[in-house]
């Protein structure tokens, strides 16, 4: 057999393998891609029902990025509680407000409902995100961007659904209710033990590791912040910038979800093999280069295709930050310093809807894409500082 056929057939089993061992964690986040990968799709529906503009609609969307990151800060106690059923009462919570903000023409109203969506979302995330970590210090191998990857891949598959439904008619309530109905039909299968550790006198001694969650939580900002203006505003710009209908705006999320699919299952591979500084350098460099081109598209194929290799660059940046995190402090402390840069990265939910909609209002959505382009790039050196940082010993 030749040797790239040898190269591939590794790669995939790796990735089926790395899915195998974290599958209850991976359909949370299967549901979480299901529902942003929806809402990506309708966002030209809600801001056309909603009647405002872009700065407005921006500015609500703030609702949904401040309810993640409040439930982010009590995610680490809401994990203690809930234990083994923490992705389960997610998973209930995220799919009964998800419904709510499809019912309502009120400004004000939509943007409180994000609030309660952002706020489910948030928890539910940071709970999958931690189950996976702690299998990858159990198993000590990568399994982060795999997971990442049944986001993504949802995300798109979802995304596509979805405008597929609109040019159909089907009514966006209908829409959204049929897919929460879906993710409940999971829950059985997401019952996870999780790992308590107890710290000894010398970790309880040990100063709080704060400059690697900062590091960290910088370098997933920048992939969080990049990638929600995309999923957000890719739809529109392709519609109304360039003309596109309802499925090729469709096409840009999915774009941006099936290319963050294949970057992730391709770096659960390449993370075996390349070290974690050199992927995120990479991925930058890659991100900028498609976020330019959807910039400077002229027809909404060309975007598609920008979108697409955006997605690629930058689909692995989140899942190191995180990952690299869970390694370098010490186990007891691990959900803590997870949800803490979930809080920072998820910030940029809260920042680049906001950002994007003015600079999109006073200079338009090119150079809004201009400007991801350049923020992506700042992944590398942050990741260079996190490359220097001593891995943590064990409690």
């Amino acid at each position: 057999m030749p040797q790239w056929k040898l190269a591939v057939s590794h790669s995939c089993m790796s990735v089926l393998n790395a899915i195998y061992l974290s599958r209850r964690p991976a359909v949370a986040f299967v549901v979480v891609g299901v529902f942003w990968g929806c809402f990506a799709a309708l966002v030209p529906v809600y801001k056309a029902h909603l009647g405002v503009n872009d700065a407005v609609f921006g500015t609500l969307l703030v609702g949904s990025a401040l309810g993640l990151v409040t439930s982010m800060f009590l995610a680490p106690r809401a994990d203690r509680i809930l234990g083994s059923n923490g992705l389960r009462f997610g998973i209930v919570a995220f799919s009964l407000v998800w419904l709510l903000p499809s019912q309502t023409a009120v400004p004000i109203v939509f943007g409180l409902l994000m609030a309660l969506v952002g706020m489910a979302s948030g928890l539910l995330d940071v709970t999958m995100n931690a189950r996976v970590s702690e299998l990858e210090a159990k198993l000590n191998r990568p399994l982060m961007n795999a997971n990442h990857g049944m986001f993504s891949v949802a995300y798109g598959v979802a995304a596509l659904i979805t405008g597929f439904a609109r040019e159909a008619g089907i009514p966006t309530p209908y829409i959204v209710a049929g897919f929460a109905s879906l993710c409940i039909l999971t829950i059985p299968l997401l019952r996870t033990d999780i790992a308590v550790v107890e710290a000894d006198e010398e970790a309880k001694a040990a100063k709080y590791p704060i400059w690697p969650i900062l590091v960290c939580g910088l370098i997933t900002l920048s992939a969080f912040m990049t990638e929600a203006t995309v999923e957000a505003w890719s739809a529109l710009h392709i519609e109304r910038t360039l003309g596109g209908g309802a499925k090729e705006g469709a096409l840009g999320p999915a774009m941006l979800g099936f290319t963050m699919a294949f970057g992730r299952f391709s770096g659960q591979a390449v993370a075996e093999r390349l070290s974690e500084m050199s992927v995120v350098i990479g991925g930058a460099i890659i991100a900028a280069t498609g976020a330019t081109l959807a910039a400077l598209a002229a027809t909404p194929f060309v975007a598609q295709i920008g979108f697409g290799i955006f997605g690629l660059g930058v689909s692995v940046i989140g899942p190191i930050g995180i990952s690299m995190v869970g390694s370098l402090v010490r186990p007891h402390l691990r959900t803590e310093a997870i949800s803490r840069v979930a809080v920072i990265g998820f910030s940029g939910f809260f920042f680049a809807p906001m950002l994007m909609g003015i600079v999109s209002e006073l200079f338009g959505l090119r150079v809004a894409f201009f400007c991801v382009s350049g923020l992506i790039l700042c992944a590398a050196p942050l990741v260079l500082v996190a490359a220097r940082m001593p891995k943590a010993v064990s409690a």
